[in-house]
């Protein structure tokens, strides 16, 4: 399994959060600890540096001590526009590395294998993109970036286009599958009631 491709990871924290009165997802409580600490852990081992992207203001994220990235195309336009902000900083700031590993901020139980997984299947089915399946359900903002497309995405961003599948699309993504069961390692909190049941997986569920 591939695991030493020089990567950077980026969390998405920029969503609006809407369903839960707004404020931070990534700054809940899930088994004691901040979803975004629980993202970070999968991350470190396979990803440095790491970014946070998030509108507003960075300082509500000081503690971690990592760079904190904003979308750079206006009104929300979605977590295609928060990857495209982390490709523009890698190839501003870490011109040596290739790629972006991207993950949501209120996914509590992400796979430890993520990062790895990601370039074995990308490697294994030759495409330049790579994202995560779980049972029959593809996670496309979990997913692995060429830093080398980022021009092609501000150019589809331009013309409106937000929806990751339909830009991967153009380019091919393979997809990197794990099980859904005993839990969805990409389950993601979206309303109190997600937030209760992640407290229950994590109860039942210790090293998740």
């Amino acid at each position: 399994m591939t695991t030493e491709v020089a990567t950077l990871g980026l969390v998405l924290a920029g969503g609006q959060a809407r369903r839960m009165g707004g404020g931070d997802k990534a700054s809940l409580q899930v088994g004691g600890r901040a979803i975004l600490a629980r993202v970070l852990a999968r991350l470190t081992p396979y990803c440095a540096p790491i970014l946070l992207n998030a509108n507003g203001d960075p300082a509500r994220f000081s503690r971690y001590g990592l760079p904190v990235v904003a979308d750079s195309v206006p009104d929300f336009a979605g977590p295609l526009a928060g990857i495209l902000a982390g490709l523009d900083w890698a190839a501003k700031n870490a011109p040596g590395i290739e790629w972006l590993a991207s993950a949501p901020g209120d996914c509590p139980f992400l796979p430890k294998d993520l990062v790895p997984r990601l370039h074995a299947a990308r490697i294994a089915e030759q495409k330049p993109l790579a994202c995560a399946r779980s049972g029959e359900w593809r996670h496309p903002v979990v997913g692995l970036w060429p830093v080398a497309l980022r021009d092609d995405l501000r150019r589809a961003l331009a013309e409106g286009l937000h929806k990751i599948e339909t830009w991967t699309g153009r380019h091919g993504a393979a997809l990197a599958a794990w099980p859904d069961q005993p839990f969805d390692p990409f389950f993601n909190i979206n309303t109190p009631e997600d937030l209760a049941k992640a407290e229950e997986i994590a109860a039942r569920n210790p090293d998740a």
